[in-house]
């Protein structure tokens, strides 16, 4: 076998790998998941199959211009030159993409050193057997694999998801590895109370708020930021849980039939938390049913002498309650029905109070956190404060204790004059609405810069519109992100009678924030509603 024949084919592989950056960066945020990976190349075309393009049409060329200009006896010089400029422009490529910032930059984890490995022999196993069989062009029957060959970049989405799948079986081994270990070590912790949380949203508000009450007699454990899948809660009991934590709290996150269920089968819960059932993830769950059946997961996992918490919507989690036969608690703010509820509710532009109540005791409190919203999510974590034993004074000092979570409904100090609330994390309708009315409430003139909602399936343009409806009763100026995602928002914002005027379109968060700073002044209140993913921009 020729020289060449091996030192082509690694430089195609290394350039590929290169070019690539965007594609496993796509994976890695689509949860390795093929379905999500596919509908994200479906939505950004250009900047899933571009790389590929530009690096085959370098190869092409190189290979045709070396064929014209160099002499036939310099058999050695159009393979140098070929890689060399394959070898630029993959890195070039790459340095482009790396220059483009990311909401959620690209995380060089195990798991994705193993994937580029995966792919790096799957790669050059490929390009070595074309180049060998194939005679790179030369006999007649060789011309698929030699073909093969030479469009190899142009395929490279396709690759990666072949590599991807190759990749699968490995990852299945050491997850399950990591997975028996974290149960071992949660089975040898016979005295640690054990707590899952889960919903539609407010999953991560809940988590962080509960975790800080705690503390007031529970030194407490919970899943940092938003890890709530199998590996993410496997990997904090593996490095975080120590011998003094009395408790753990799980925020356990679903995007499809089942998930809560692992989840289950790891934490192995003695309370849950549900926190809100809705329309979120409809582009893997298909169904609003599937949905509460996926959530209603956790309850079933709670033990016969375990306890389940419920936040009062007055629909579905109600529903579920009602038809739960295990000890109970519903919160909210009905007094009639609710076993936790407030009264006396005040916000201002420094936080919210309010007199947390159940039939024997009232307690006023007080908190930095805006909206009534976050008041529920309050109630639902002092349900289990109660249950735990904890008295009305270290609630109500763990409740003044809690900090914002950060983008959900956070208020941003601004030198100038303006009041800034944080909602980017929100993607959801009754999110969406609570903090409409939180803004409603605010002084000056009223900004809005939202770029929707997303992962909502066939009903993304419906809830969209319901979505504008509902912003244009609450903001004077909106600011909208994506020129094709805006479209619903900005007809059920038209169509609730806000002016046409008053809308303004841009391309990025960056083009909105800009023309925000042109028109805002000391005074006034701007609301960011939702962020869109990287793999959602437009």
């Amino acid at each position: 076998m020729s020289l060449w024949m091996i030192l082509l084919p690694a430089a195609i592989t290394a350039a590929c790998l290169m070019a690539g950056r965007t594609l496993f960066h796509y994976f890695q945020l689509e949860s390795y998941q093929f379905p999500g990976y596919f509908r994200t190349l479906g939505r950004n075309p250009g900047k899933a199959f571009l790389p590929g393009l530009i690096l085959n049409a370098v190869l092409v060329g190189s290979m045709a211009v070396c064929a014209v200009v160099i002499p036939p006896e310099n058999d050695w010089l159009p393979s140098v030159i070929t890689i060399v400029l394959v070898l630029c422009a993959g890195w070039l490529i790459r340095r482009h993409m790396k220059k483009i910032k990311a909401k959620k930059p690209m995380n060089m984890t195990a798991r994705m050193k193993r994937l580029y490995c995966v792919a790096g022999i799957l790669f050059l196993a490929v390009l070595v057997i074309c180049s060998r069989l194939g005679g790179f062009g030369s006999g007649i029957g060789s011309g698929i694999l030699s073909g093969i060959l030479i469009l190899f970049p142009v395929f490279l989405p396709l690759w990666v998801a072949l590599a991807g799948l190759l990749a699968w079986p490995i990852e299945k081994g050491i997850s399950e590895l990591y997975f028996r270990d974290a149960q071992r070590i949660l089975r040898e912790r016979k005295d640690l109370i054990r707590i899952g949380i889960t919903g539609s949203w407010g999953k991560t508000s809940v988590k962080f708020i509960l975790g800080t009450m705690l503390e007031e007699k529970y030194h407490t454990l919970i899943t940092p930021a938003s890890f709530n899948t199998p590996m993410g809660v496997t990997k904090v009991i593996r490095s975080r849980l120590e011998p003094g934590h009395r408790v753990f709290v799980a925020e356990m996150g679903a995007r499809h039939v089942g998930d809560i269920r692992e989840m289950c089968r790891l934490v192995h819960p003695q309370m849950g938390l549900l926190t809100s059932v809705g329309p979120q993830h409809l582009d893997t769950f298909h169904t609003l049913e599937r949905i509460i059946s996926t959530k209603y997961e956790l309850m079933d996992a709670i033990p016969a002498d375990g306890h389940c918490f419920f936040a009062d919507d007055g629909d579905i989690v109600r529903k579920l309650w009602e038809k739960t036969e295990k000890a109970k608690t519903l919160t909210g703010l009905d007094p009639e029905a609710d076993d936790v509820w407030a009264e006396e509710i005040r916000v201002d532009g420094t936080g919210s109070s309010f007199t947390l109540c159940t039939k024997d005791i009232r307690i006023p409190c007080r908190t930095r956190l805006l909206g009534e919203l976050n008041i529920r999510n309050i109630l639902l974590c002092a349900g289990v404060c109660l249950q735990l034993g904890m008295t009305g004074e270290q609630i109500a000092r763990g409740i003044g204790k809690i900090a914002p979570v950060e983008h959900r409904l956070q208020l941003i100090p601004n030198p100038g004059g303006m009041t800034v609330i944080d909602d980017a994390f929100n993607s959801n309708i009754r999110g969406a609405e609570q903090a409409f009315r939180v803004l409603k409430e605010m002084p000056g003139t009223r900004y809005l810069i939202t770029p929707g909602m997303v992962e909502l399936g066939s009903q993304e343009e419906e809830l969209n519109r319901e979505f504008g409806k509902m912003a244009a009763e609450c903001c004077d100026v909106a600011i909208l992100i994506g020129k094709k995602r805006s479209e619903a928002i900005a007809r059920g914002m038209t169509g609730n009678g806000f002016p046409k005027e008053k809308i303004l379109v841009a391309g990025s968060l960056e083009e909105a924030t800009a023309m925000m700073r042109r028109n805002v002044r000391a005074g006034d209140t701007v609301l960011f509603e939702n962020d869109l993913p990287d793999n959602y921009s437009e």
